[in-house]
């Protein structure tokens, strides 16, 4: 999930909470304001109840005119008036319990059940006491309540999609700035490394991600200058003083006064020159095999073409090599064939495996076996040869390691890691299983061009 997401779910999460929490005040604020009302218009009646019915005079038919005139009756509005017997007791038993506990020991009491709301008081008429008590219920003010949730619900709902809308808009403009430094990184490549990031001019955290990522470009630009200039330079270098020593040599082995010490001297001399020129090349391929497709030639490949251009090259220096290529699963699509590349790098990387296949094998049979699956295509190089050992697998694409069991085979440790160099370059993997005794079996997987 990307941040921007995360960002705007976020944003909505909070949003919700701080209106569930806006809401339930509303609503239980409303209900308190609404209840606290309804109670207080029957304490009002309570009182006038007891001033009219329990004391008579021109005072209580005031009250009663008052009334009449200018209350309104509630609904199912129903008064009752308790007298205490002679022990001062007081029939309550049509009431609940809790409603008239709490009158006789605070004095008077509110109640709520339902839409159903009492009210009632001790009132003393000496000599005699009373319980008044009013009972009513309170429709237009549940009316009232239901018509607020359903405001508060439709107001609940649409400001959550407001919220949604407010927050995606506010982590689009958010991550804006590091969108715009994504497109200019991603045209940013080994090609092209003089280019920058553009400067924001300020001293947020952007401006700092920004002149970050200038100052690495800096270091790249630099180092990549500084190895393009040794691969340029080191094949005229270090190629030109090894070709004159060992024309030098071979000169001298010309000569027919040489002893046979100093013939011998002069044929390891030049055996070890070969040897350095051969690391040499391995390692100048190797250092250029890094730099991304700069200096290289890139065109459209047929995999099949280059299988058996490389099984060819290895045929000529092999002439023993026993090699078998199955096409046999060949697609019929001859564009699932094609990847995208530089030929010669990609024929070395080929035959650098079927070379050792076949070298480690002692010219046992090696199947070149070519796939196509998942908009990839898979070339199998199995042997039947000596294997790897298992604990050594993870150092094979190391430059110049040699397991341990080639010791009676030439090489130089260059091979695989230059191959991997080489696949990477061209966005693909290599997998190796082995089992010593048994041989080896390396996958390597291209993408198609077209894909």
């Amino acid at each position: 999930m990307k941040i921007q997401t995360k960002i705007t779910l976020l944003f909505l999460i909070l949003s919700t909470g701080i209106l569930v929490l806006l809401n339930t005040f509303i609503l239980y604020f409303d209900y308190q304001f609404n209840y606290d009302d309804f109670f207080k218009r029957l304490e009002a009646r309570v009182n006038l109840t007891a001033e009219t019915r329990l004391f008579p005079g021109e005072r209580s038919r005031a009250y009663e005119e008052v009334r009449n005139k200018y209350l309104e009756k509630l609904d199912s509005e129903t008064e009752y008036i308790i007298k205490a017997d002679a022990k001062g007791s007081f029939n309550t038993k049509q009431f609940p319990a809790e409603f008239a506990d709490e009158i006789l020991s605070q004095g008077k009491s509110r109640y709520k059940h339902r839409n159903r709301f009492l009210a009632g008081k001790i009132v003393a008429a000496i000599p005699d006491k009373y319980i008044v008590i009013v009972s009513a219920r309170n429709p237009y003010g549940m009316r009232e309540l239901k018509e607020l949730q359903k405001i508060i619900i439709v107001g609940f709902t649409g400001s959550l999609i407001i919220a949604f809308f407010v927050g995606k808009v506010f982590s689009y403009y958010t991550f804006d700035p590091i969108r715009k430094l994504t497109d200019r990184m991603k045209v940013i490549t080994s090609d092209n490394l003089h280019l920058r990031l553009n400067d924001w001019n300020g001293k947020d955290e952007i401006s700092e991600l920004t002149q970050t990522f200038n100052d690495m470009l800096n270091r790249l630009e630099t180092a990549f200058e500084t190895q393009n200039n040794f691969v340029s330079n080191a094949s005229h270098e270090l190629r030109t003083p090894l070709t004159i020593i060992n024309a030098e040599v071979e000169l001298a082995l010309t000569k027919a006064d040489l002893t046979e010490n100093q013939r011998a001297i002069f044929s390891t001399i030049c055996a070890e020159t070969d040897k350095l020129t051969q690391i040499l090349s391995s390692l100048l391929l190797l250092a250029q095999s890094g730099f991304n497709g700069r200096k290289q030639s890139w065109q459209t490949i047929r995999v099949d073409e280059l299988i058996w251009m490389s099984v060819g090259s290895v045929k000529k220096i092999q002439a023993q090599s026993n090699i078998e290529v199955d096409f046999e699963t060949l697609p019929e699509n001859e564009e699932l064939l094609q990847i995208s590349g530089n030929s010669n790098l990609l024929r070395l990387a080929i035959t650098n495996i079927i070379s050792n296949a076949c070298k480690y094998s002692q010219n046992q049979l090696v199947t070149v076996k070519l796939t196509v699956q998942n908009k990839q295509i898979g070339i199998t190089v199995t042997d039947q040869g000596i294997g790897i050992p298992s604990s050594e697998l993870p150092y094979i694409f190391e430059p110049f390691f040699r397991a341990s069991n080639t010791l009676n085979f030439q090489g130089y440790g260059v091979g695989l890691p230059l191959t991997l160099n080489i696949i990477r370059l061209h966005k693909g993997t290599i997998d190796i299983s082995s089992e010593v005794g048994k041989g080896t079996q390396i996958l390597i997987l291209l993408p198609i061009a077209t894909a």
